[in-house]
Formats: structure tokens, sequence, C-alpha cells
């Protein structure tokens, strides 16, 4: 059951947009742009997942950082205080569509000094009808202003599971309003026997029929690129997060998009820039001078981020999805990992979904910018124990009864990074022509000596078999020896990480040989 709003100066529930505009208008943060949208600069530029804590009195119970109830009730008393003399805006929806069984109610409670948070997050919810109810929702209590001293960075996020609320003070970045939502959706997810994955959604019409893709990575790794991103007049259908079911059902959670904005190019992400410029989109941290928007400014930071609603957009109905097809999981590598590589079985599939592996970007801030990352299943937000989620996709698996392929796909580099002067870049129109073949089976396939799983001999549009076979790079340029080393030191490194994770079954562990 939800719990009750603490008691405000005053109270604007559901603003419109164009309410909330003119808010974010008088915001000293804020500046209009040239397309007619507000950007917003803040103090807080990234998730800060170092002042995250789960309230419970037994540490044990999680792998993440915990606060006991005694001191989250104590940082409760204090943020009701605080917003006892405050004007709040009240902004109330969905996760998940209509018809979806993993539907919850949800709203954001936050300081209308603050009003560009819940715009965006406005853009995000599926619309409150009728029947919402407030004591079945997923709460968030923001207070942007609030101090939270003595934890780190003067930040703090609180997340107590048993009253699904979260608590967020003296940060005003957006993403912790969208995640402190959908963290909570996902344990309940996880309570329904079903997995909630950090993913990317679309339908892509073939010969046979329309196939349904996920695409799951870490942020700012290509997943709401590859999302986007057309084959045969694809359309999206979710950018971040989804329910698989058993069954292989899958299920969105929201009615917008949260886009990061580096380097956005028209040329190769034409319907994410054509939103983005849009005067309803939002825009978070972008780089405006006297109005113009520069894209390519990451001066102050690489994680400039936009939301706009799928409704400005061509896209798939979220309600009528159906079951997945296949799953892309995201490697952004700069040596080995092969341009894309099919898993030969459920468990191998289930072992790399749990490695994770992925060069970090400025959407999980400095501590994870550039820096090479294993997060289970890409996602972050995980509360419980990773050796779940690589249990339970194996289950899912095993439930269907239908071929599902998983796939590993690099949107990287093969050879070494940009200072590698033999090094090649998996560029968007690459995985594109990946993502295409899959659907349409049109990719040949042998098995790789080294992992077992299988790499591509031709894959349509791609001419440069370097990118499908790094070791044939790394022969033609007198690196095999240096290759070989890579392969051991990545077994050897596997096996480490994967031991890590008690719990894990062992013919996952076993699949990565």
């Amino acid at each position: 059951m939800s719990i009750q709003l603490p008691q405000a100066q005053s109270v604007l529930r559901n603003p419109t947009q164009e309410q909330l505009r003119d808010l974010v208008a008088t915001m000293p943060g804020s500046e209009l742009t040239e397309f007619g949208n507000y950007n917003v600069t803040t103090r807080v530029t990234a998730r800060s997942a170092g002042s995250t804590y789960l309230v419970t009195d037994d540490p044990d119970s999680t792998q993440v950082q915990v606060m006991s109830t005694a001191e989250y009730a104590e940082n409760a008393a204090r943020q009701d205080a605080h917003i006892a003399s405050r004007d709040m805006i009240l902004v109330e929806g969905y996760i998940g569509p209509e018809n979806s069984p993993m539907r919850r109610a949800a709203r954001i409670y936050i300081e209308a000094s603050q009003a560009n948070i819940p715009a965006m997050q406005q853009q995000l919810y599926f619309d409150p009808d009728a029947d919402w109810d407030e004591s079945d929702a997923l709460t968030i209590i923001y207070t942007p202003t609030c101090p939270a001293d003595g934890y780190p960075g003067g930040k703090l996020v609180t997340i107590d599971l048993e009253n699904e609320v979260t608590r967020v003070f003296n940060i005003d970045y957006f993403g912790e309003s969208k995640m402190g939502g959908l963290r909570m959706w996902m344990d309940w997810v996880y309570e329904q026997g079903a997995l909630a994955l950090h993913s990317g959604a679309k339908v892509i019409p073939t010969a046979d029929r329309q196939k349904v893709a996920l695409i799951v990575g870490l942020s700012g790794t290509g997943k709401t690129t590859t999302t986007f991103q057309q084959q045969n007049e694809s359309l999206p259908v979710q950018d971040d997060i989804v329910a698989l079911v058993a069954g292989g059902d899958v299920y969105s959670t929201e009615d917008g998009c949260f886009a990061k904005t580096i380097g956005l190019d028209p040329a190769y992400e034409p319907t994410i820039h054509a939103a983005l410029t849009a005067p309803n989109s939002w825009l978070e941290n972008v780089r405006v001078s006297d109005g113009v928007v520069d894209f390519d400014d990451d001066t102050y930071t690489a994680n400039g981020r936009g939301t706009f609603p799928l409704a400005d957009i061509p896209h798939h109905d979220p309600r009528k999805l159906g079951k997945a097809d296949f799953l892309l999981i995201l490697n952004r590598n700069e040596t080995i990992i092969p341009g894309v590589a099919r898993m030969s079985s459920p468990e191998q599939a289930a072992a790399y979904f749990m490695l994770g592996e992925t060069k970090g970007t400025s959407a999980g801030g400095a501590a994870e910018a550039g820096k090479f990352l294993r997060v289970p299943g890409t996602n972050p937000f995980f509360m419980r124990f990773d050796a779940m989620q690589g249990n339970r996709l194996l289950e899912m698996i095993h439930s269907l009864d239908y071929d599902f392929g998983v796939y590993l796909m690099s949107t990287g580099s093969v050879g070494g990074g940009e200072d590698v002067e033999d090094s090649k870049n998996i560029k968007i129109p690459h995985s594109s022509a990946i993502v295409k073949a899959i659907a349409e089976g049109s990719i040949e396939w042998e098995t790789d000596p080294d992992f077992g799983y299988e790499i591509a001999t031709a894959v349509p549009g791609i001419d440069d078999l370097d990118l499908l076979q790094p070791r044939r790079l790394y022969e033609r340029t007198g690196r095999s020896e240096e290759y070989a080393e890579l392969v051991a030191q990545v077994k050897t490194e596997r096996q480490a990480f994967m031991a890590t994770h008690t719990g894990l079954k062992p013919e996952i562990v076993a699949a990565l040989g």
C-alpha cells in the first residue's frame, strides 16, 4: 500500500505541459532554444549510485548499499518537514499500457522549483484514467533543495521497497525520477515471476512476419540508437525497460523516451533528432548558447539528455507487442568481440547476459565513464542478487515453445581503441545491417573455436570480414600472439567474475567453456 504524501504549502496536481513550461521558464538554469523547447542545466549530471541506499535491517538480503529503517525514518521525517514549507507538484500516471498485466500506478511529488523534472516524467508515464488508485502507486518524493549532509556528495536516494517509495534529496537530475519508479517496478515484476530487462524493444517487418527484437545494454552503449534505427520500416515500442514473462510475451513500461543527445546526428538518428528538436520536447544539460543548440559540445557533460512522447514519432502500438523473437546483448568492446555472435545454447545466453560486459559511459557518472565494466544484465538497477537475474532468464528461455535467438552485438570496435592504428569501428550502419539480417535470418554462421558461440561468415550489407571475425584483423596485422593472450585473459577474468555470484546455476557458469 502506498504511503500518504507529506503536507506541503501548496500542491499543483497533474498540471498540463503548458503550465509546466511556464514554471520552467522562470527557473534560473533554463533556456529557451532555437527549436522552441527548453533546456535546463543541472548541478548533478548523472545518476548518484554512490548516494543510493536500499532501506532494510537485513544487509545480507541484498547486494546493494543499505540504510537501516531507523536511519531512514530520520531522513524521511526531515524531508517531510522540508516539504511542509514548499510548493509542490504532483504528477500521476502509469508504468505500462492499459492492457499490460505488469501495469502499475506511479507518481512523483516534487518541489515546484524544479518543474522540468515532472514535465519530463509526465511524458514518460502513461496517462492516468478513472481507475488510477493512489493506494497502489509507486511513489517518488523528490526534494532537490533538501540537504543531505553526511552522505556521499551531499546527495541521497533512499529506496523503501516495503512501502514502495523512493525519496531523493539534493539532486536535480531527471534520471533519478525516471529510475526511481522503474527500479521499484522492476523488483515488483520479479516478485510476479517475470523478469524486467534494461532493454529497448522494436518490431521489424520481414517476409515471413513481424519480428519482435529486445535490445539490452548499459545506458549510453547504443540501446536507444539501435532501437530507433530502422530496418524494413521497423517501429520502436520502448527504449529502456521491458518485462519478459514466461511464454515469451513482452510488456513495455513508458509512453515516451529519455534519449542521450551527445553527437546526435540527423543523418544517423533522424527519428530521435526530429523528436528532440520539436517544441514540446525537453532537454537537460545540452550545450545551448543564445538559444542555439550544439549536440556535439560536451564541455559541461557528455551526458546531455532529452525526453519526448512516443506520440510524436512513428511507433508500434505498445498494447500489441506480443512475443519476443530475439534478444540482443550490446557490448561496447574495443578488442576481440565480433560485430555479432549467436549464442549456441540457452545456458550460454544466460552466461553472456550475466557477464554484461561493456565500456562505461558518462550516463553512470565519472566513476564509470570510459572504464571496462561487467554489469549483469547490463542492469545496474536490480536490487536483489544478480545471480537471480541470470537464473530467471534461463528459466524464461526454457519456458518458450518456439525458437528464441540470443545474440551478442558489439557497438564498439575491433583491434583496439581509437589510438590503435589498425583498429576498426563498428558504426551505426553496420549494427543496423546486423539487426536486419538477424530478423531476416540471412546471416551465415560458423562456430568460434575460442568461445564456442557462433560468429558470422557473411552478413548482407557488411563487406569487411574483420568486423565479423576479429581474429582475421589480428592475424593480418601480425598480432596473432596478442589475440591469443587476450582470449586467455578474457576467459580467466570471466570465470573469476562468475565465481563471485553465489547461487548462479552451475550450467550457466559451465557454458562459458
